[in-house]
Protein backbone atom coordinates (compact mmCIF):
# COMPACT_ATOMS: atom_id res chain seq x y z
CA UNK A 1 0.00 0.00 0.00
CA UNK A 2 1.13 3.55 -0.69
CA UNK A 3 -0.75 6.41 0.95
CA UNK A 4 -3.83 4.18 1.22
CA UNK A 5 -3.83 3.42 -2.52
CA UNK A 6 -3.22 -0.20 -3.56
CA UNK A 7 0.04 -0.67 -5.43
CA UNK A 8 -1.77 -2.26 -8.38
CA UNK A 9 -3.93 0.88 -8.67
CA UNK A 10 -0.80 3.06 -8.93
CA UNK A 11 0.60 0.74 -11.57
CA UNK A 12 -2.68 0.95 -13.46
CA UNK A 13 -2.56 4.76 -13.39
CA UNK A 14 1.09 4.94 -14.41
CA UNK A 15 0.90 2.05 -16.91
CA UNK A 16 3.50 -0.57 -17.78
CA UNK A 17 5.57 -0.24 -20.93
CA UNK A 18 4.75 -3.30 -23.00
CA UNK A 19 3.23 -4.14 -26.35
CA UNK A 20 -0.57 -4.36 -26.46
CA UNK A 21 -1.83 -7.78 -25.46
CA UNK A 22 -4.99 -9.71 -26.33
CA UNK A 23 -6.35 -10.23 -22.83
CA UNK A 24 -9.12 -12.21 -21.24
CA UNK A 25 -11.13 -9.01 -20.73
CA UNK A 26 -10.91 -8.25 -24.44
CA UNK A 27 -12.07 -11.75 -25.38
CA UNK A 28 -14.51 -12.36 -22.50
CA UNK A 29 -17.00 -10.13 -20.67
CA UNK A 30 -15.75 -6.93 -22.30
CA UNK A 31 -16.07 -8.43 -25.76
CA UNK A 32 -19.63 -9.51 -24.95
CA UNK A 33 -20.51 -5.97 -23.89
CA UNK A 34 -18.88 -4.53 -27.02
CA UNK A 35 -20.86 -6.95 -29.17
CA UNK A 36 -24.03 -5.87 -27.36
CA UNK A 37 -23.15 -2.23 -28.03
CA UNK A 38 -22.86 -3.09 -31.71
CA UNK A 39 -26.36 -4.62 -31.56
CA UNK A 40 -27.66 -1.35 -30.15
CA UNK A 41 -25.94 0.65 -32.87
CA UNK A 42 -27.44 -1.65 -35.51
CA UNK A 43 -30.87 -1.16 -33.94
CA UNK A 44 -30.42 2.61 -34.12
CA UNK A 45 -29.70 2.38 -37.84
CA UNK A 46 -32.70 0.10 -38.26
CA UNK A 47 -34.87 2.70 -36.52
CA UNK A 48 -33.81 5.34 -39.05
CA UNK A 49 -34.55 2.97 -41.93
CA UNK A 50 -37.91 1.90 -40.45
CA UNK A 51 -39.25 5.43 -40.75
CA UNK A 52 -39.10 5.08 -44.53
CA UNK A 53 -40.19 1.44 -44.73
CA UNK A 54 -43.30 0.55 -46.67
CA UNK A 55 -44.55 -1.67 -43.86
CA UNK A 56 -43.61 0.56 -40.93
CA UNK A 57 -45.34 -1.59 -38.33
CA UNK A 58 -43.36 -4.68 -39.30
CA UNK A 59 -40.07 -2.76 -39.55
CA UNK A 60 -40.59 -1.00 -36.21
CA UNK A 61 -41.58 -4.25 -34.51
CA UNK A 62 -38.31 -5.80 -35.63
CA UNK A 63 -36.44 -2.70 -34.48
CA UNK A 64 -37.98 -2.83 -31.00
CA UNK A 65 -37.04 -6.50 -30.75
CA UNK A 66 -33.49 -5.65 -31.86
CA UNK A 67 -33.24 -3.06 -29.10
CA UNK A 68 -34.58 -5.57 -26.57
CA UNK A 69 -31.93 -8.12 -27.57
CA UNK A 70 -29.16 -5.50 -27.48
CA UNK A 71 -30.14 -4.11 -24.08
CA UNK A 72 -30.42 -7.58 -22.57
CA UNK A 73 -27.02 -8.58 -23.98
CA UNK A 74 -25.48 -5.33 -22.73
CA UNK A 75 -26.74 -5.87 -19.19
CA UNK A 76 -25.49 -9.46 -19.15
CA UNK A 77 -22.09 -8.38 -20.50
CA UNK A 78 -21.78 -5.61 -17.93
CA UNK A 79 -22.63 -7.95 -15.06
CA UNK A 80 -19.96 -10.39 -16.15
CA UNK A 81 -17.48 -7.56 -16.64
CA UNK A 82 -18.22 -6.23 -13.15
CA UNK A 83 -17.71 -9.69 -11.63
CA UNK A 84 -14.42 -10.10 -13.52
CA UNK A 85 -13.25 -6.62 -12.49
CA UNK A 86 -14.00 -7.31 -8.82
CA UNK A 87 -12.12 -10.60 -8.96
CA UNK A 88 -9.08 -8.96 -10.58
CA UNK A 89 -9.03 -6.15 -8.02
CA UNK A 90 -9.15 -8.67 -5.18
CA UNK A 91 -6.36 -10.74 -6.73
CA UNK A 92 -4.14 -7.71 -7.25
CA UNK A 93 -4.89 -6.23 -3.82
CA UNK A 94 -3.92 -9.53 -2.20
CA UNK A 95 -0.62 -9.53 -4.14
CA UNK A 96 0.57 -6.03 -3.19
CA UNK A 97 3.62 -7.31 -1.27
CA UNK A 98 4.64 -9.73 -4.02
CA UNK A 99 4.17 -7.02 -6.66
CA UNK A 100 6.31 -4.57 -4.64
CA UNK A 101 9.12 -7.14 -4.34
CA UNK A 102 8.97 -7.93 -8.04
CA UNK A 103 9.13 -4.27 -9.03
CA UNK A 104 11.99 -3.66 -6.58
CA UNK A 105 14.06 -6.43 -8.18
CA UNK A 106 13.25 -5.26 -11.71
CA UNK A 107 14.05 -1.64 -10.88
CA UNK A 108 17.38 -2.48 -9.19
CA UNK A 109 18.35 -4.60 -12.19
CA UNK A 110 17.45 -1.83 -14.61
CA UNK A 111 19.51 0.77 -12.69
CA UNK A 112 22.67 -1.38 -12.60
CA UNK A 113 25.00 -0.82 -15.62
CA UNK A 114 25.34 -3.98 -17.75
CA UNK A 115 29.15 -4.31 -17.25
CA UNK A 116 28.72 -4.24 -13.48
CA UNK A 117 25.90 -6.78 -13.66
CA UNK A 118 28.16 -9.18 -15.53
CA UNK A 119 31.08 -8.91 -13.04
CA UNK A 120 31.25 -10.60 -9.68
CA UNK A 121 33.65 -9.63 -6.81
CA UNK A 122 34.93 -13.19 -6.43
CA UNK A 123 36.20 -13.34 -9.98
CA UNK A 124 35.36 -15.33 -13.10
CA UNK A 125 33.91 -18.34 -11.27
CA UNK A 126 31.52 -16.13 -9.28
CA UNK A 127 30.61 -14.26 -12.43
CA UNK A 128 29.79 -17.53 -14.18
CA UNK A 129 27.72 -18.74 -11.26
CA UNK A 130 25.79 -15.46 -11.02
CA UNK A 131 25.17 -15.62 -14.75
CA UNK A 132 23.72 -19.10 -14.38
CA UNK A 133 21.49 -17.91 -11.52
CA UNK A 134 20.29 -14.92 -13.55
CA UNK A 135 19.62 -17.19 -16.50
CA UNK A 136 17.33 -19.27 -14.26
CA UNK A 137 15.68 -16.33 -12.46
CA UNK A 138 15.12 -13.97 -15.38
CA UNK A 139 12.47 -16.10 -17.21
CA UNK A 140 10.52 -16.43 -13.95
CA UNK A 141 10.68 -12.66 -13.39
CA UNK A 142 9.64 -12.02 -16.98
CA UNK A 143 6.72 -14.42 -16.61
CA UNK A 144 5.58 -12.69 -13.41
CA UNK A 145 5.89 -9.30 -15.08
CA UNK A 146 3.92 -10.56 -18.10
CA UNK A 147 1.17 -12.01 -15.87
CA UNK A 148 0.97 -8.72 -13.98
CA UNK A 149 0.72 -6.81 -17.26
CA UNK A 150 -2.11 -9.05 -18.44
CA UNK A 151 -4.09 -8.49 -15.25
CA UNK A 152 -3.50 -4.73 -15.32
CA UNK A 153 -4.47 -4.61 -18.98
CA UNK A 154 -7.63 -6.56 -18.20
CA UNK A 155 -8.47 -4.16 -15.42
CA UNK A 156 -7.89 -1.10 -17.60
CA UNK A 157 -10.19 -2.48 -20.32
CA UNK A 158 -12.93 -3.34 -17.83
CA UNK A 159 -12.75 0.07 -16.14
CA UNK A 160 -12.92 1.83 -19.50
CA UNK A 161 -15.92 -0.32 -20.37
CA UNK A 162 -17.71 0.61 -17.15
CA UNK A 163 -17.04 4.28 -17.86
CA UNK A 164 -18.63 4.16 -21.31
CA UNK A 165 -21.39 1.68 -20.45
CA UNK A 166 -23.79 4.17 -18.88
CA UNK A 167 -23.91 6.34 -22.01
CA UNK A 168 -24.32 3.32 -24.30
CA UNK A 169 -27.11 1.89 -22.22
CA UNK A 170 -28.87 5.23 -21.94
CA UNK A 171 -28.64 5.75 -25.70
CA UNK A 172 -30.02 2.26 -26.22
CA UNK A 173 -32.89 2.88 -23.82
CA UNK A 174 -33.69 6.18 -25.51
CA UNK A 175 -33.63 4.50 -28.90
CA UNK A 176 -35.87 1.68 -27.69
CA UNK A 177 -38.35 4.16 -26.28
CA UNK A 178 -38.35 6.12 -29.53
CA UNK A 179 -38.94 2.89 -31.46
CA UNK A 180 -41.85 1.92 -29.20
CA UNK A 181 -43.40 5.37 -29.55
CA UNK A 182 -43.04 5.20 -33.33
CA UNK A 183 -44.52 1.70 -33.30
CA UNK A 184 -47.56 2.84 -31.33
CA UNK A 185 -48.09 5.69 -33.77
CA UNK A 186 -47.67 3.42 -36.79
CA UNK A 187 -50.26 1.03 -35.38
CA UNK A 188 -52.67 3.91 -34.74
CA UNK A 189 -52.18 5.09 -38.34
CA UNK A 190 -52.60 1.61 -39.83
CA UNK A 191 -55.77 1.27 -41.91
CA UNK A 192 -54.94 -1.69 -44.12
CA UNK A 193 -55.88 -4.55 -41.76
CA UNK A 194 -59.04 -6.47 -42.66
CA UNK A 195 -61.90 -6.83 -40.16
CA UNK A 196 -63.54 -10.18 -39.68
CA UNK A 197 -66.37 -8.68 -37.63
CA UNK A 198 -67.50 -5.54 -35.84
CA UNK A 199 -67.67 -5.52 -32.05
CA UNK A 200 -70.94 -4.86 -30.25
CA UNK A 201 -69.71 -2.87 -27.20
CA UNK A 202 -72.96 -3.33 -25.26
CA UNK A 203 -72.83 -7.11 -25.59
CA UNK A 204 -69.13 -7.02 -24.71
CA UNK A 205 -69.85 -5.11 -21.50
CA UNK A 206 -72.64 -7.53 -20.57
CA UNK A 207 -70.38 -10.52 -21.23
CA UNK A 208 -67.62 -9.08 -19.05
CA UNK A 209 -70.07 -8.36 -16.24
CA UNK A 210 -71.63 -11.83 -16.31
CA UNK A 211 -68.50 -13.92 -16.85
CA UNK A 212 -67.26 -15.75 -13.74
CA UNK A 213 -64.45 -17.66 -15.43
CA UNK A 214 -62.30 -17.59 -18.52
CA UNK A 215 -64.23 -20.59 -19.81
CA UNK A 216 -67.54 -18.76 -19.47
CA UNK A 217 -66.16 -15.64 -21.13
CA UNK A 218 -64.62 -17.58 -24.00
CA UNK A 219 -67.86 -19.44 -24.65
CA UNK A 220 -69.69 -16.14 -25.14
CA UNK A 221 -67.19 -14.41 -27.43
CA UNK A 222 -69.20 -15.20 -30.54
CA UNK A 223 -72.10 -13.18 -29.11
CA UNK A 224 -70.22 -9.88 -29.31
CA UNK A 225 -69.49 -10.19 -33.05
CA UNK A 226 -71.69 -8.37 -35.58
CA UNK A 227 -71.63 -9.25 -39.28
CA UNK A 228 -68.91 -11.85 -38.89
CA UNK A 229 -67.20 -13.10 -42.03
CA UNK A 230 -67.24 -16.87 -42.01
CA UNK A 231 -64.09 -17.15 -44.17
CA UNK A 232 -61.62 -19.20 -42.08
CA UNK A 233 -57.97 -18.34 -41.49
CA UNK A 234 -55.27 -20.79 -42.60
CA UNK A 235 -55.03 -23.92 -40.44
CA UNK A 236 -52.15 -23.93 -37.94
CA UNK A 237 -52.35 -27.57 -36.83
CA UNK A 238 -49.33 -28.39 -39.01
CA UNK A 239 -47.24 -25.84 -37.03
CA UNK A 240 -48.09 -27.36 -33.67
CA UNK A 241 -44.97 -27.48 -31.51
CA UNK A 242 -43.06 -24.98 -33.64
CA UNK A 243 -44.83 -21.68 -32.92
CA UNK A 244 -42.51 -18.98 -31.54
CA UNK A 245 -43.32 -17.58 -28.12
CA UNK A 246 -45.19 -14.27 -28.36
CA UNK A 247 -42.53 -12.48 -26.31
CA UNK A 248 -38.78 -12.63 -25.88
CA UNK A 249 -38.51 -14.47 -22.58
CA UNK A 250 -38.09 -17.79 -20.84
CA UNK A 251 -40.43 -20.35 -19.38
CA UNK A 252 -41.09 -19.59 -15.73
CA UNK A 253 -43.95 -21.95 -14.89
CA UNK A 254 -45.46 -24.85 -16.82
CA UNK A 255 -49.13 -25.69 -17.16
CA UNK A 256 -50.57 -27.08 -13.94
CA UNK A 257 -47.65 -25.97 -11.76
CA UNK A 258 -48.68 -24.14 -8.59
CA UNK A 259 -47.55 -20.57 -7.97
CA UNK A 260 -46.38 -19.17 -4.62
CA UNK A 261 -50.01 -18.96 -3.46
CA UNK A 262 -50.68 -22.57 -4.44
CA UNK A 263 -52.89 -21.59 -7.40
CA UNK A 264 -52.63 -23.68 -10.55
CA UNK A 265 -53.62 -22.62 -14.05
CA UNK A 266 -53.75 -24.56 -17.31
CA UNK A 267 -51.46 -22.09 -19.09
CA UNK A 268 -47.75 -21.32 -18.98
CA UNK A 269 -46.02 -18.29 -17.51
CA UNK A 270 -43.21 -16.57 -19.38
CA UNK A 271 -40.72 -14.20 -17.71
CA UNK A 272 -40.00 -11.25 -19.99
CA UNK A 273 -37.97 -8.01 -19.92
CA UNK A 274 -39.71 -4.70 -19.13
CA UNK A 275 -41.46 -3.03 -22.08
CA UNK A 276 -40.94 -6.09 -24.28
CA UNK A 277 -43.12 -6.22 -27.39
CA UNK A 278 -45.64 -9.07 -27.63
CA UNK A 279 -46.40 -10.38 -31.12
CA UNK A 280 -48.79 -12.83 -32.73
CA UNK A 281 -47.19 -16.27 -33.30
CA UNK A 282 -49.55 -16.78 -36.26
CA UNK A 283 -52.12 -14.78 -38.21
CA UNK A 284 -55.16 -14.42 -35.95
CA UNK A 285 -58.39 -12.55 -35.34
CA UNK A 286 -58.38 -10.30 -32.28
CA UNK A 287 -61.45 -11.57 -30.44
CA UNK A 288 -61.05 -9.44 -27.31
CA UNK A 289 -58.74 -6.91 -25.70
CA UNK A 290 -59.00 -5.31 -22.28
CA UNK A 291 -59.27 -6.21 -18.58
CA UNK A 292 -60.74 -9.57 -17.66
CA UNK A 293 -61.45 -11.09 -14.24
CA UNK A 294 -58.18 -11.43 -12.28
CA UNK A 295 -56.04 -11.89 -15.40
CA UNK A 296 -55.24 -8.20 -15.82
CA UNK A 297 -55.07 -6.81 -19.35
CA UNK A 298 -55.88 -9.58 -21.80
CA UNK A 299 -55.76 -10.15 -25.55
CA UNK A 300 -57.64 -13.15 -26.93
CA UNK A 301 -56.63 -14.24 -30.42
CA UNK A 302 -58.28 -16.78 -32.68
CA UNK A 303 -55.68 -18.18 -35.09
CA UNK A 304 -58.05 -20.91 -36.26
CA UNK A 305 -61.72 -21.68 -35.78
CA UNK A 306 -62.15 -23.43 -32.43
CA UNK A 307 -58.72 -22.40 -31.10
CA UNK A 308 -58.24 -19.41 -28.79
CA UNK A 309 -54.91 -17.99 -27.64
CA UNK A 310 -55.17 -16.04 -24.39
CA UNK A 311 -52.36 -13.57 -23.56
CA UNK A 312 -52.57 -11.92 -20.14
CA UNK A 313 -50.31 -9.54 -18.22
CA UNK A 314 -49.54 -6.84 -20.79
CA UNK A 315 -49.49 -3.16 -19.93
CA UNK A 316 -50.64 -2.01 -23.39
CA UNK A 317 -52.71 -3.93 -25.95
CA UNK A 318 -52.81 -2.93 -29.62
CA UNK A 319 -55.45 -3.43 -32.28
CA UNK A 320 -59.23 -3.36 -32.58
CA UNK A 321 -61.56 -6.20 -31.72
CA UNK A 322 -62.44 -7.98 -34.95
CA UNK A 323 -59.20 -7.15 -36.76
CA UNK A 324 -57.16 -9.89 -38.44
CA UNK A 325 -53.55 -9.48 -37.33
CA UNK A 326 -50.73 -10.84 -39.52
CA UNK A 327 -48.18 -13.23 -38.09
CA UNK A 328 -45.54 -11.32 -36.13
CA UNK A 329 -47.80 -8.31 -35.72
CA UNK A 330 -47.50 -6.51 -32.36
CA UNK A 331 -50.27 -7.28 -29.90
CA UNK A 332 -49.01 -5.15 -27.02
CA UNK A 333 -46.21 -4.21 -24.66
CA UNK A 334 -45.25 -5.60 -21.28
CA UNK A 335 -45.05 -3.33 -18.25
CA UNK A 336 -41.99 -1.21 -17.56
CA UNK A 337 -39.62 0.01 -14.88
CA UNK A 338 -40.78 2.39 -12.20
CA UNK A 339 -40.63 6.05 -13.31
CA UNK A 340 -38.00 6.71 -10.66
CA UNK A 341 -35.55 4.18 -12.07
CA UNK A 342 -32.74 5.46 -14.25
CA UNK A 343 -33.23 2.47 -16.52
CA UNK A 344 -29.55 1.54 -16.52
CA UNK A 345 -29.07 -1.31 -14.07
CA UNK A 346 -31.28 -0.69 -11.02
CA UNK A 347 -30.17 -2.35 -7.80
CA UNK A 348 -32.99 -4.87 -7.93
CA UNK A 349 -31.74 -6.03 -11.34
CA UNK A 350 -28.18 -6.76 -10.30
CA UNK A 351 -28.61 -10.52 -9.89
CA UNK A 352 -28.25 -12.50 -13.09
CA UNK A 353 -31.56 -12.96 -14.83
CA UNK A 354 -33.51 -10.77 -12.39
CA UNK A 355 -34.21 -8.15 -15.07
CA UNK A 356 -36.91 -10.45 -16.47
CA UNK A 357 -39.33 -8.61 -14.22
CA UNK A 358 -42.55 -8.97 -16.23
CA UNK A 359 -44.66 -12.09 -16.74
CA UNK A 360 -46.92 -13.06 -19.63
CA UNK A 361 -49.53 -15.74 -19.05
CA UNK A 362 -50.32 -17.85 -22.12
CA UNK A 363 -53.31 -20.17 -22.34
CA UNK A 364 -54.60 -22.10 -25.34
CA UNK A 365 -58.19 -23.29 -25.50
CA UNK A 366 -59.31 -25.78 -28.13
CA UNK A 367 -63.09 -26.12 -28.39
CA UNK A 368 -63.09 -24.13 -25.12
CA UNK A 369 -61.04 -26.79 -23.35
CA UNK A 370 -57.57 -25.77 -22.14
CA UNK A 371 -54.63 -27.62 -23.69
CA UNK A 372 -50.97 -27.45 -22.67
CA UNK A 373 -49.37 -24.53 -24.56
CA UNK A 374 -46.04 -26.37 -24.43
CA UNK A 375 -47.49 -28.66 -27.10
CA UNK A 376 -47.85 -25.67 -29.42
CA UNK A 377 -44.88 -23.41 -28.64
CA UNK A 378 -41.13 -23.83 -28.68
CA UNK A 379 -40.49 -23.56 -24.95
CA UNK A 380 -37.14 -25.38 -24.81
CA UNK A 381 -35.19 -22.13 -25.31
CA UNK A 382 -34.73 -19.10 -23.09
CA UNK A 383 -35.79 -16.68 -25.77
Amino acid sequence: MKGGVPLYALLLMVGLSAAPLITQAQTGPAAEAEAAAQLLEDATRALDEAREARDRVKALTQTVQAYEAGLQAMRVGLRRAAIRQQALEQELAASDTEIAQLLSVLQSMSRTPPPVTLLHPTGPVGTARSGMILADVTPALNEKARALRVKLDDLAVLRALQTSAADRLQNGLNGAQAARTALSQAIADRTDLPHRFTEDPVKTALLIASAESLEGFASGLSQIAVGEDAAPLPEIEARKGTLPLPVQGRLLRRAGEADAAGITRPGILIAAPPRAVVTTPAAATLRYRGPLLDYGTVAILEPQSGILLVLAGMDVVYGEIGQILPMGSPVGLMGGLDPGDDGIVPARLQDAGSDWTETLYIEIRQDNTPVDPALWFRTDKDD
